[in-house]
Formats: structure tokens, C-alpha cells, sequence
């Protein structure tokens, strides 16, 4: 009798686990897969919020049309991105964009006192916090995804059933690496 509960029991529990492991795994991707998209949804919005600054900008920084082009042919680039990999290059190259145009907006006084050129880019800058916090909540997620397929016996189930590691989103530019320097004096 004992020799039968056994048999019985064992691939029972067997069976078990791999719908745990495999439930876990479900989860795992379907939790990255919602990073992305809490990425994406923050993208979007800056991505609206872009054409309004220029507008907004346009006729005041009439001298500047080469940067305003930048940041509108940047913006049509990252708009296209498919995947993490792909929107860091691009995003990457938006976020420089963005920077040379607010760099050069501060060049011109007429636009500090504009309440609309401030508010957009207040909303911007909100944005791009949150589109960092989105970041670090799907590198963090998908890194969880990858150890779970990674460990063993789960690499089994997972490459048993199709499951492919997620990307992180990684800096694409060397510049973005690097530590900027802060000269606190109180030099005019």
C-alpha cells in the first residue's frame, strides 16, 4: 500500500512544481512585459508634450531652426523605437536634443518669462523622472525574469517552453555615463 501511495505521490508533487515554476515564470514575463509598458506610456507623453515646446519656442528662437529640427527629427526617430534596446539609442539621442534646445533657451530672456514655455518645460522634466522611476522598475523586474529562467532546474522549463530573457534597458551613450561636474563657487 505504501509502495503505491508513493508512486501515487512523487509525480504528483512533480507535476505540481513544474505548474508552479512554470505559473512563476507566467508571472515573471507578464510583470516585465507591464514595465515596458509603464516605460512606453511615459515615452508617449513626452513625446506629445515635444511638438508643443516647439511651437511654443519656434518664433522666438527663430536663429536655433537647426536644434529645433533636431529635436523634431529625434522625436520622429524615438517614436519608432521597438524594444528597450532600441529606445535607449534613440530616447538617448532625443534626451541630447532636448538638453542643446533647453541650453539654448536659457539664451533668451523672453522665454524664461513665457508662463507656457516654463509649464512645458516643467511637465518635461516631471516626465523624464518618471520615465527614469519606469526604468529602474523594469530593469529591476526583468532582471527578477531572467534569474528565474536562469536558475536551475527552471533553465529547463523555461527553455522547454519558449521562454526568452528579457532586455534591460541600458545607457546607450558613453556620455550619459559620465559623472558631470559641479563648480558650486559663487562666481558671476
Amino acid at each position: 500500500m505504501s509502495t503505491t501511495l508513493i508512486v501515487l505521490i512523487v509525480p504528483l508533487l512533480l507535476v505540481v512544481w513544474v505548474v508552479a515554476l512554470f505559473n512563476r515564470l507566467v508571472a515573471l514575463r507578464n510583470q516585465t512585459t507591464n514595465g515596458w509598458r509603464q516605460i512606453d506610456v511615459q515615452l508617449k507623453r513626452r513625446h506629445d508634450l515635444i511638438p508643443n515646446l516647439v511651437s511654443s519656442v519656434k518664433g522666438v528662437m527663430e536663429f536655433e531652426r537647426d536644434t529645433l529640427t533636431q529635436v523634431v527629427e529625434a522625436r520622429a526617430k524615438a517614436t519608432t523605437a521597438t524594444g528597450p534596446a532600441d529606445a535607449a539609442v534613440k530616447e538617448g539621442a532625443l534626451t541630447a536634443a532636448l538638453g542643446k534646445l533647453f541650453a539654448l533657451a536659457e539664451n533668451y530672456p523672453q522665454l524664461h518669462a513665457n508662463e507656457n514655455v516654463r509649464a512645458l518645460q516643467e511637465e518635461l522634466s516631471s516626465t523624464e523622472n518618471k520615465i527614469g522611476f519606469a526604468r529602474q522598475f523594469y530593469n529591476d523586474i526583468a532582471t527578477s525574469f531572467n534569474t528565474a529562467q536562469q536558475r536551475f532546474p527552471a533553465n529547463l522549463l523555461a527553455s522547454t517552453f519558449g521562454f526568452k530573457p528579457a532586455e534591460l534597458f541600458e545607457l546607450a551613450d558613453a556620455a550619459e555615463r559620465a559623472v558631470p561636474g559641479v563648480d558650486l563657487s559663487m562666481k558671476k
